[in-house]
């Protein structure tokens, strides 16, 4: 393909989307969700005592707007581009806390007093992470069904890390850069002129005339085989004419967003930290364990007991019963679970796979049954909301799991982890995880391995908090649970 046919293509198929149409309307959604944090503080303070506070009157406070839009903007969410999950609601969540303190502490400098309005405001903040991640998620999901939610992006190499840097920019569902171009100039191409509907130019060269002529501003460089002069050459006299490039280097495997370059006397280096063999981080992570299990295990208590009284209701059998899984350091454990199967499930498993190629096929592939004749009916509700699990809050106590990591597994599916399992159960599993959110029972152990060394490699208090916030929404979708 040559640039004419190329513009020809490009012009009927994208739309002019610029970082400041996401900025701008990512703006507008942020401004209602602050919004609606300020309703839900004051609506739930009027609701507990009428007389402390009008309902209504969180709309006066609309002048504050500003501020937050101006933290946001200090905490990098404009555009957000390309931002982690965890990032943004770690920006989301410090700007917040700062621009409500800053209302909180300037009503009290005006008025010397703490008052309903300002724990009107404390609340908000509390749902303001929650909130503003939702919003976003909505609006991403508008732009990108209208075609306005990606940035027109030139991938530079199309060998194996040119395709995977491609691959992973279509199959991205956050707003973010599309590759609409392709510019390698090896002399045995690995495929024709197009891949995955992204046309090829052989010519890389020509970055400064597609610039000019296309306003793209965006480049990847995805060619780690070539030698120092020639990417030199090619940064200097081609990549230089876009105002942004991100140089892909020949690492993909160390998925750790911690990950930073430092100069060793003109030597550029990756420098990257294991935070999970911290002690502190541990503590951090085992102390924010403890506070969710208790607290929230208090709230849910006596749903958790009348769940208990259905089940016994429901078939004869115990209420509770504890799977032997391996955990950290492969020590074994019984991972508790409301039961959801009838009592002799074991006897009735053996006899449908001695009887059924297929469903053995599906078992040893991920020991878990789409159309298991064995759950209860109790207990099919109890797996499509994942309900079952909640009695693990008591191995999260007890210190032999935690509410995020790899989940427990049995003795049979080591082999499946290969070399990388000592690595991963390095820490006590979770009770939801990375691969449960982006998959759940719809993720193979390859997947799994992969999202579990990310979670690793990137492990943060505001991931594990994502995290959690996404399994949420999963459950109630019911996504991959069975």
């Amino acid at each position: 393909m040559d640039i004419c046919e190329f513009e020809k293509w490009y012009r009927t198929r994208y739309h002019r989307t610029s970082s400041a149409l996401i900025s701008t309307t990512f703006i507008i959604s942020d401004l209602i969700g602050i919004m609606l944090s300020f309703g839900a503080g004051f609506f739930l303070v009027n609701l507990y005592d009428i007389s402390a506070i009008n309902f209504k009157s969180f709309v006066t406070y609309w002048p504050y707007l500003p501020v937050f839009i101006l933290f946001f903007q200090a905490n990098g969410l404009y555009p957000g581009i390309a931002l982690a999950p965890s990032e943004e609601l770690r920006h989301f969540t410090v700007s917040s806390i700062f621009a409500h303190g800053g209302i909180i502490f300037s009503r009290y400098i005006e008025d010397q007093e703490f008052d309903a309005i300002s724990i009107a405001f404390i609340i908000s903040y509390c749902c303001s992470p929650m909130v503003l991640i939702m919003m976003r998620s909505i609006i991403a999901g508008i732009l990108n069904r209208l075609r306005l939610g990606k940035i027109p992006a030139v991938v530079f190499g199309g060998g194996p890390m040119g395709r995977l840097v491609i691959d992973r920019l279509l199959e991205s569902r956050q707003v973010g850069y599309v590759p609409v171009l392709i510019l390698d100039d090896t002399p045995e191409p690995e495929f024709e002129d197009w891949y995955r509907g992204v046309p090829v130019i052989r010519d890389t060269s020509i970055g400064p005339e597609i610039v000019s002529r296309f306003r793209i501003r965006m480049a990847f460089i995805a060619m780690p085989s070539l030698s120092r002069e020639d990417i030199t050459r090619l940064l200097n006299y081609s990549v230089s004419a876009f105002r942004y490039s991100v140089l892909i280097p020949n690492t993909y495997s160390f998925t750790n967003i911690w990950m930073s370059v430092r100069d060793f006397d003109g030597v550029l280096g990756f420098v990257t930290s294991h935070k999970l063999k911290m002690f502190w981080n541990l503590a951090i992570k085992r102390l924010m364990d403890l506070s969710i299990v208790i607290i929230g295990g208090t709230i849910i208590l006596p749903f958790l007991l009348f769940i208990a009284l259905l089940i016994k209701l429901s078939s004869p059998g115990p209420v509770l019963y504890g799977h032997r899984r391996l955990g950290m350091g492969r020590r074994h454990f019984n991972a508790y679970k409301f039961r959801s199967m009838v009592n002799n499930s074991q006897e009735v498993l053996q006899k449908l796979l001695d009887n059924s190629p297929e469903l053995r096929e599906e078992w040893e592939a991920n020991h878990k049954l789409k159309n298991d004749p064995r759950i209860t009916a109790i207990g099919k509700f109890l797996r499509r909301t994942s309900f079952d699990e909640f009695p693990q809050l008591i191995n999260i106590l007890k210190g032999e799991m935690s509410l995020v990591g790899p989940r427990p597994v049995v003795d049979t599916e080591m082999v499946k982890y290969g070399k990388s399992f000592d690595y991963i159960f390095s820490v006590r599993p979770g009770l939801t995880g990375l691969w449960q959110v982006s998959g759940r029972s719809d993720t193979d152990y390859a997947e799994r391995v992969a999202f579990d060394t990310y979670y690793l490699q990137s492990w943060s208090v505001w991931l594990d908090l994502w995290v959690l916030l996404k399994t949420t929404g999963v459950v109630l979708r019911g996504k991959g649970a069975y």
